[in-house]
């Protein structure tokens, strides 16, 4: 298999962090840059957080470039109760060796996705408002994406509210704007993701391998699964993002289904949920792929082999 060209929107976040390794260390995918956006944490961190990761994993010649600090029209809120104050608690933080490309988010996928020789699959794993800047303000380069992959939404209930998961609840106008861009889009929500349970079984095998990197995931999956448990009464945390890179990497990894999806704008009680309508109820043009079920096991093969290839 030709490796997938892939840009990275995050916002580093725990479970960020394993989908950049995963990104850059499955043979299946060409990581060209990552950019960084308010989310789980604010922007500084978030954005630091990603130059960290990179730095423990050894993950160098990939740009780094920080985009939107805050929603569309929305006040960001993080998710400080799940990722503590610096989005990324847990292990001590080392000073980070990756510099800050200065071209920012929006310059950078613009000049990555209309440089690449192939089409680029943009891979989202936070709420979506610098790929809406982008559409918004460079719709031309849509022409040569290959397909929008997002962690986000839920075929069922939420995370943070209710009815919505966390990502598209911070920024739902970004959801609808990118859903208007009629570029092929991929749903990974939690309904797929909670089946990725941090288990003490997957603790112990990250633990294991014995780099650096292991190390500091191992430090980083014990905070994540304390932090879930207290919040969520879930001792095994759902490792969401990774689970979207997997999926572009081997796509057998996901079964999938066509469907029709929206978000919730403007509800009192549902703001931010994602309405997919598997049944097809209301008749209308099937616009998202949405996956449903994931190859567990293969999925913590990928994972354990990427954390293999860092340091």
């Amino acid at each position: 298999m030709v490796s997938v060209p892939v840009v990275l929107d995050c916002d580093p976040g725990h479970d960020d962090a394993f989908a950049i390794w995963l990104a850059a260390g499955d043979p299946n995918i060409d990581l060209l840059g990552i950019t960084t956006v308010g989310g789980n944490g604010h922007l500084e961190h978030t954005t630091h957080n990603a130059r960290v990761v990179c730095t423990v994993g050894g993950i160098h010649g990939v740009p780094i470039a920080a985009g939107a600090d805050s929603p569309l029209v929305r006040r960001l809120t993080v998710a400080d109760d799940i990722h503590g104050a610096s989005a990324l608690d847990g292990p001590v933080l080392p000073e980070p060796e990756v510099d800050l490309d200065p071209r920012g988010a929006i310059e950078l996928l613009r000049e990555l996705i209309t440089g690449s020789p192939e089409p680029v699959t943009v891979l989202a794993t936070g709420p979506l408002t610098n790929i809406a800047l982008l559409v918004r303000t460079h719709p031309d380069v849509l022409r040569n994406v290959r397909e929008v992959v997002w962690m986000g939404g839920s075929t069922g209930r939420g995370n943070v509210t209710p009815y919505a998961e966390f990502n598209s609840w911070v920024d739902p106008e970004a959801l609808s704007v990118v859903l208007g861009a009629q570029v092929p889009f991929t749903m990974v929500g939690l309904n797929i993701t909670h089946q990725a349970l941090v288990t003490a079984e997957v603790l112990d095998r990250i633990a294991a391998i014995g780099n650096r990197t292991s190390e500091f995931a191992a430090q980083l999956l014990k905070f994540f699964c304390a932090s879930y448990n207290t919040a969520e009464g879930m001792p095994a945390a759902p490792l969401h993002d990774p689970v979207a890179v997997a999926m572009v990497a081997v796509p057998e990894v996901v079964a999938s289904v066509r469907a029709r999806l929206d978000v919730e704008l403007r509800g009192t009680e549902t703001a931010g949920a994602t309405s997919v309508d598997l049944h097809d109820k209301l008749g209308r043009e099937q616009n998202a792929t949405v996956a449903i079920t994931l190859d567990v096991a293969r999925f913590w093969d990928m994972v354990e082999n990427a954390i293999r290839a860092m340091r």
